[in-house]
């Protein structure tokens, strides 16, 4: 015997709830939109799919919270108050550890704001969701640029050293990096024809970087020097 659900809406409460509900999601997908393009802009894993459906997920489970526990229910956010949790686990989700350093935060901490504006579309708090949404966007656009291109702010960078001779070529480098007092990490090493190629990353300045890449130009064994910037930084 089938167990009949505790709940059951009309055909004319339903779609009094859809007139609002529809609009709520919409927006909640329009202000993860205009995160994710961001993302989706820089390459990142959470990207412009990813926000929308997290912004609309964090609406609707706000909405469905209040319309499940009742009018007269005392706890009509308990359902809501578990998208922190989830999204907690998400966003760890998006973090890498390694050895010299933490890849990821940026990407964990939009994830986590993108769900509280949903959540903030999901109560009918459209203003408030649309500067939120305006101030994170800022955040990541222009904060970034200003920081990449200020001197005190480090960012990784991956080197790519080529040359004929092996041994000369890493007995160059290490002087440089000596120098600089910047610890040698080498990421990959392989032998193309007669060329030798070595690839290292480094963690500095703006300032420091354009250094160091003039020095190893100027060595005698460096045939070629590369600099890229770190695709996972965010």
């Amino acid at each position: 015997m089938l167990a009949t659900l505790p709940l059951h809406f009309s055909t004319i409460e339903q779609m009094a709830l859809s007139q609002g509900t529809i609009t709520r999601l919409l927006m909640a997908c329009a202000m993860g939109a205009v995160v994710g393009v961001e993302r989706e802009g820089r390459h990142k894993a959470s990207g412009l799919r990813t926000n929308m459906l997290i912004c609309m997920g964090a609406a609707l489970f706000t909405v469905l919270s209040a319309v499940l526990a009742g009018e007269n229910s005392p706890n009509r956010g308990q359902v809501a108050s578990n998208i922190v949790q989830g999204i907690g686990f998400l966003g760890a989700g998006l973090i890498l550890h390694t050895r010299n350093r933490v890849l990821g935060l940026t990407s964990a901490a939009t994830v986590w704001i993108v769900a509280a504006i949903g959540m903030a579309c999901g109560t009918g708090l459209y203003l408030e969701a649309a500067i939120s949404t305006a101030i994170v966007y800022a955040a990541l656009r222009f904060i970034g640029l200003l920081e990449s291109k200020s001197r005190w702010k480090t960012f990784p960078m991956l080197y790519e050293v080529r040359g004929s001779d092996e041994n000369t070529m890493f007995a160059d480098i290490l002087k440089v990096l000596d120098a600089a007092r910047v610890r040698l990490e080498i990421v990959e090493r392989d032998t193309v024809g007669a060329l030798q190629r070595v690839t290292f990353t480094i963690t500095a300045s703006g300032d420091r970087h354009q250094k160091l890449l003039a020095e190893l130009v100027a060595c005698a064994a460096t045939d070629q020097v590369l600099a890229f910037r770190d695709e996972q930084e965010d």
